[in-house]
């Protein structure tokens, strides 16, 4: 990276970072969304059921079914989560479930602090692009927006959820997008019940200590 790139990266880190230091606000909820492709895949060959003492027989030859895009969102610090499918991963997509997010998931938030990459449909104009503009701007003066860094995906906890869901969900093949719904939505309302929280450890002082050679280099004349 370029000291510039340097300068970037750390102050959209530390900026997610102080985020995350927030205590838990049920007025203000700290909110992290992700979203992700999926490959559609079915079995080219039926798989042979189970038998005593040994597994189902599932052939390794599928079927690509097409892909689709899984949007999540998790508040870290009260354990709600949110999880749903789309055909596509366009501007209207992402707004759509913004508004889910702020009529249905906290319509009683004075604003909902948002943290999230900075994908080109991540943005406050996909609203405009999807809804009227007294709705659009009626939304984004819910939100409180703070993007983490270029390559710092690593900072949007909701790649956490999406790593977990990855592994409790989505190991074995999914051939239709009605059925990847259903799935997840059982998912979801399990991971609800059980008000599955995310404790993030790393902060400020710790990136400045480990992540030195990530600042620019201060020089004095």
């Amino acid at each position: 990276m370029t000291s510039k790139e340097d300068a970037e990266f750390v102050a959209c880190m530390e900026d997610v970072l102080d985020v995350y230091e927030l205590p838990y606000n049920s007025k203000r909820p700290v909110v992290c969304m992700d979203e992700k492709p999926y490959q559609l895949l079915g079995d080219a060959r039926k798989s042979l059921p189970m038998r005593p003492g040994d597994n189902a027989k599932i052939d390794s030859e599928y079927i690509r079914n097409g892909t689709c895009s899984i949007f999540a969102f998790v508040e870290p610090l009260d354990g709600m989560h949110h999880v749903n499918v789309h055909e596509h991963r366009k501007a209207t997509d992402w707004a759509k479930e913004i508004r889910y997010l702020s009529d249905v998931m906290f319509p009683d938030a004075e604003k909902i602090i948002l943290v999230m990459d900075n994908l080109n449909t991540h943005k406050p104009a996909s609203l405009y692009k999807t809804f009227p503009p007294a709705e659009a701007r009626r939304i984004i003066k819910r939100l409180e927006i703070h993007y983490t860094p270029k390559h710092g995906s690593w900072l949007d906890m909701a790649e956490i959820e999406l790593n977990v869901m990855t592994r409790q969900c989505l190991s074995r093949r999914t051939e239709t997008i009605e059925r990847l719904r259903k799935e997840l939505s059982s998912w979801e309302e399990e991971r609800n019940k059980s008000k599955a929280k995310i404790k993030w450890h790393f902060q400020t002082g710790d990136a400045r200590e480990k992540l030195i050679s990530l600042y620019p280099n201060l020089t004095t004349n």
